[in-house]
C-alpha cells in the first residue's frame, strides 16, 4: 500500500475540484478528486493515510452525511468540511462529528493548506497510536490466562506476595509468571508494562 499521505477532495463542482487539485499539488502533495460521496466510497481503501476535504452541498449523500457515515464505519481519516453555504448549526454538527476544521468559501489558500497540514499531522499521530495498540495486542495474545491475571494485578500495584495470596500459589510461582509476562510483553521495566496495560485498556473502550 502507498504510504504517502493523500488529500481526497469530494466536491460536485468540477471547477472547484480542479482548483483544489492544482493548489494542493502546487505544494507537493498527492491529491485524488471525486464528484460525489458514492464515487469516493467506491474508490477509497480504508487505511489509506491522508485527509478528506468534503463539500457540504452535493447531490445524493451530502458532505455531513458522508462524514457521519465514515464515523459510523470507523473510517478514521481526518475530515475538513468546506462549504459556500455555512451556518452555525452546520458547523456545530460537523465539529461534533469530529471534523478537523470547517472552512467557508471563498477561503484563503494559506488557510486551507494550513488546515490540511494539521489534518495530516493528526492522521500520522492516530496511526502511530493504532500501530502501538496493535503491537501490544499481539503481545497480549501470547500470554496465558494466568499470566494475564498476574499482569493485571502487577500493573495495578499489587506485590508478589499479595498476588500469591490472591491466586493461592507460591511467591516463586508469581515471580516466574511475572518474568514470563515481562519477556512476552518485551517490557524493560514495570513502568513500561504499566503504560502498555493503559494503552490496552483504552483500546478496549
Amino acid at each position: 500500500m502507498n504510504t504517502q499521505p493523500t488529500v481526497f477532495v469530494v466536491d460536485d463542482n468540477q471547477a472547484m475540484r480542479n482548483s483544489l487539485k492544482w493548489l494542493i499539488e502546487s505544494v507537493g502533495m498527492k491529491v485524488e478528486v471525486f464528484a460525489s460521496a458514492d464515487e469516493f466510497l467506491q474508490s477509497y481503501f480504508p487505511g489509506c493515510p491522508g485527509c478528506v476535504l468534503l463539500d457540504v452541498r452535493m447531490p445524493g449523500m451530502n458532505g455531513l452525511d458522508l462524514q457521519e457515515f465514515m464515523q459510523e464505519r470507523r473510517i478514521r481519516i481526518p475530515v475538513i468540511i468546506i462549504t459556500g453555504h455555512g451556518d452555525v448549526p452546520m458547523a456545530v454538527r460537523a465539529m461534533k462529528a469530529g471534523a478537523v476544521d470547517f472552512i467557508e468559501k471563498p477561503f484563503r489558500d494559506e488557510l486551507l493548506l494550513e488546515s490540511i497540514q494539521k489534518a495530516i499531522q493528526i492522521d500520522n499521530r492516530q496511526r502511530e497510536v493504532q500501530g502501538a495498540r496493535s503491537s501490544i495486542a499481539a503481545r497480549l495474545a501470547q500470554l496465558t490466562p494466568r499470566e494475564l491475571e498476574v499482569m493485571e494485578m502487577v500493573t495495578e500495584g499489587a506485590s508478589n506476595k499479595e498476588i500469591a495470596v490472591s491466586l493461592g500459589v507460591s511467591t516463586k510461582t508469581v515471580e516466574a509468571h511475572r518474568a514470563r509476562v515481562m519477556e512476552k510483553m518485551e517490557a524493560t521495566s514495570l513502568a513500561e508494562l504499566v503504560k502498555m496495560a493503559m494503552v490496552a485498556k483504552l483500546a478496549r473502550r
